[in-house]
């Protein structure tokens, strides 16, 4: 009977500790749960938001237009620049429930120097209050640019606790692994954790 006992006890003292010691992923504090919202043309930002969550957990959320932009490249800029110049933010499909979370990670490709119009979109219509925003772009050769001003200026109009340092990265080396990248988000979600 004791055995059993011994044995149970094992099993629960595994089954709390298990998930929490996975090799090499810093976690959320306790309630502090981790959103990823992105939007990603190209699956460039796609690819970074997954190392993101492979790296600290979290829950994905991909940011979509009801209307998806062109798939030929060179309309789907031009569409880009257009509505960039005139401030237009696109529909969105899906909601999230952004009470659920505290920490949001936020990404978007460099589109004409800032974010993407379905990101602005995100930050116009969803309450921010008291979140944490850690914003993260990728990029075809342009860096950061205005990206991460812009976004904080957004952030800020949307009442957001905190805006963290953003992390920029070229789009065509997510899909690799990137160690950076990763490094990035783990002190990004450490440096929350010791505030």
């Amino acid at each position: 009977m004791k055995f059993r006992t011994l044995v149970a006890a094992f099993a629960a003292l595994l089954s709390l500790t298990g998930s929490a010691a996975e090799k090499g992923k810093a976690k959320a504090p306790a309630g502090n749960r981790v959103l990823i919202a992105f939007y990603s043309y190209s699956d460039n930002t796609r690819a970074a938001a997954k190392q993101i969550q492979e790296k600290i957990g979290g829950e994905l959320y991909d940011i979509k237009p009801e209307k998806p932009y062109p798939t030929q490249y060179k309309a789907c800029v031009a569409q880009a620049q257009k509505e960039i110049r005139s401030g237009f933010t696109p529909k969105l499909t899906g909601t999230v429930d952004l009470g659920k979370y505290d920490i949001l990670f936020l990404g978007s490709p460099n589109w004409w120097g800032t974010m993407a119009p379905p990101v602005l979109a995100f930050i116009k219509t969803h309450d921010l209050t008291g979140k944490t925003i850690i914003p993260f772009f990728t990029h075809g050769g342009g860096g950061m640019q205005n990206c991460e001003s812009d976004m904080k200026k957004y952030c800020e109009a949307a009442k957001a606790a905190k805006i963290l340092p953003a992390a920029t990265y070229p789009g065509a080396q997510t899909h690799s692994p990137l160690p950076e990248l990763v490094r990035w988000a783990s002190d990004s979600l450490n440096a929350v954790r010791k505030k």
